[in-house]
């Protein structure tokens, strides 16, 4: 499966659900958002929403500071 995230094409060998694609990315769902394909995601459709080749992945991380 091909997915595009954040503009870099990347191959998997398995189907991903949107969170075991944050788990591979070493990601934590609370510190994202999720955007597949223009359509933000909210976080309880992380472990539902199957990818498909193709899809394309925004990944925006919070960061804390000051």
């Amino acid at each position: 499966m091909k997915l595009t995230i954040n503009g870099e094409v990347k191959s998997y060998q398995e189907n991903l659900t949107v969170q075991q694609l944050l788990e591979k990315l070493n990601l934590s769902p609370e510190r994202v958002v999720v955007e597949l394909n223009r359509n933000i995601l909210s976080p309880d459709m992380h472990i539902k929403t199957e990818l498909k080749s193709e899809d394309t992945i925004e990944l925006v991380q919070f960061v804390g500071g000051g």
